[in-house]
């Protein structure tokens, strides 16, 4: 797991609580619903923040594909032809 993925974990994490925290505040002081459906908000916040975890792991990010060494002397090479 690099530094990008944690951010994005991370990232998610706090915005999927401040829209369960949003939702529990409209839920208690202007929407009138059951008491299940606080706990029918929670699983759903929870699925969903970790479908979206799953789907970005599965992502391939092409940075990791790419030699290291390759990179660096495709860089070097790029700005010499700059100058």
């Amino acid at each position: 797991m690099n530094k990008k993925d944690i951010t994005f974990t991370i990232g998610l994490t706090i915005l999927m609580g401040v829209i369960w925290a949003l939702g529990e505040l409209v839920m208690g002081l202007w929407v009138a619903v059951i008491p299940k459906a606080h706990i029918f908000w929670l699983v759903g916040i929870i699925v969903v923040t970790l479908a979206i975890s799953v789907w970005h792991s599965m992502i391939e990010d092409e940075s990791d594909l790419e030699d290291p060494k390759r990179a660096k002397y495709r860089r070097k090479t790029q700005k010499r032809k700059k100058k």
